[in-house]
This record gives structure tokens, C-alpha cells and sequence, in this order.
């Protein structure tokens, strides 16, 4: 396939590859574990290794204590108080090693919300680099992916989502969604697979 295969054309050098959250918290046993993370673990590679001066991983970092948490993020750490700062052990936060051996050039960016763009930092970074395109990998599909999708269309940003790069622990979810974006934001969005987002890719 050539760059044609995307929708809207090739993706350039103002193009970003956006890794949500591929961390030990959610690869190992723990009430977070993604199953199927490790299955959708070779397309991201693919991506990362073809344009690791072009990657963004972010962490989720969640705060020390449910008290300090904002809003109904306190009740939220109520529920997972294992996975507060106090109590979590600092190794589930990192980075899985296939990912953070491509640190540097690859960049991490730590969030503590769904989002990335939550904090203005990501989006700071992207402005200054002059990226007007997103591919998006990671998980989960319903949980970040979708929040840092809906906030970067919202910022102006093409958004490309690798569909065999992304994990749930829901299949259905999983499935809806990148159905839900197919068919409800065109315009805005592109789902296509990993060898076809790298042919693209000049």
C-alpha cells in the first residue's frame, strides 16, 4: 500500500506516534491488568522502533493519597486505594522495558488523568515541535485512548488510531469504539493498522 491508504493522505514529519500507558501496573497481575496488552506489544514496537525520535510515551501517575485527589477522583482512589503513591511500589509506574529502551530519543510524558492533554505540557510540547498529527497506540481503548483522542480533535489535531495497537479488558468496548469513531467522526479521525499507518508515514 502507499500513503494513499490513509484517507487524508500521508503522514509527514509533523506527526507524533502518542504511546498511552504501556506500564508494569497494567502488563502484570494486578486489579489493573490489561489481558491482552502483550498481544497489541509487536505493533507498537513496529512503530516506536520505525520512528523512535518520534515517540511520545505517556505514564499514568497516580497521587499519593485518595485525599489529595481532585473532585470525584478521591472517591475514585477511595475504590483503588492499593494503587495510590502511599501504597503502590514506585516499579508499577515504569514503563514496560521493550518501551523504555527506546528512552531517549523516545520522550515519556507523565499524566494523572485519563487524558494527556489534562495538563498543558503535552500539548505545549506538540506546539513547540510545530505536530499538527496524532498516532495513537496504547490502552485502554475506552479509557485514555478515547480521552486523549476526543481532546486532541478537540485542539485541531489529526488523529490516527492504530487499531491493532490498542488493548481493553473489553473486547465489545474495544470493538464500539473503534466502530463509534469509524462512523461518527470521519472528518477527524482515521483507524487504520499499524503497516498501513507506517506505509503512510514519509
Amino acid at each position: 500500500m502507499g500513503a494513499s491508504s490513509l484517507p487524508y493522505g500521508p503522514l509527514t514529519t509533523a506527526t507524533i506516534h502518542l504511546c498511552i500507558d504501556m506500564q508494569q501496573m497494567f502488563a502484570e497481575p494486578t486489579p489493573w491488568r490489561v489481558p491482552w496488552i502483550k498481544r497489541v506489544m509487536p505493533a507498537i514496537l513496529k512503530i516506536a522502533r520505525a520512528w523512535p525520535s518520534r515517540t511520545a510515551f505517556t505514564r499514568f501517575v497516580p497521587p499519593m493519597r485518595a485525599a489529595g485527589a481532585l473532585g470525584t477522583w478521591q472517591r475514585y482512589y477511595q475504590r483503588w486505594g492499593e494503587f495510590t503513591g502511599e501504597r503502590l511500589d514506585p516499579r508499577y509506574v515504569a514503563l514496560l522495558p521493550e518501551f523504555l529502551e527506546l528512552v531517549p530519543p523516545a520522550v515519556v510524558i507523565d499524566k494523572h488523568f485519563y487524558s494527556p492533554f489534562a495538563q498543558p505540557q503535552l500539548h505545549k510540547f506538540l506546539r513547540d515541535r510545530q505536530i499538527d498529527s496524532l498516532v495513537i497506540t496504547g490502552g485502554e481503548t475506552d479509557v485514555c485512548v478515547l480521552a486523549a483522542a476526543l481532546d486532541a480533535i478537540d485542539l485541531g489535531y489529526r488523529v490516527v488510531l492504530a487499531s491493532d495497537a490498542l488493548c481493553s479488558v473489553s473486547d465489545k468496548a474495544h470493538d464500539d469504539l473503534l466502530q463509534l469513531f469509524n462512523d461518527r467522526f470521519q472528518q477527524q479521525v482515521e483507524v487504520a493498522s499499524s503497516d498501513v499507518i507506517l506505509d503512510a508515514w514519509l
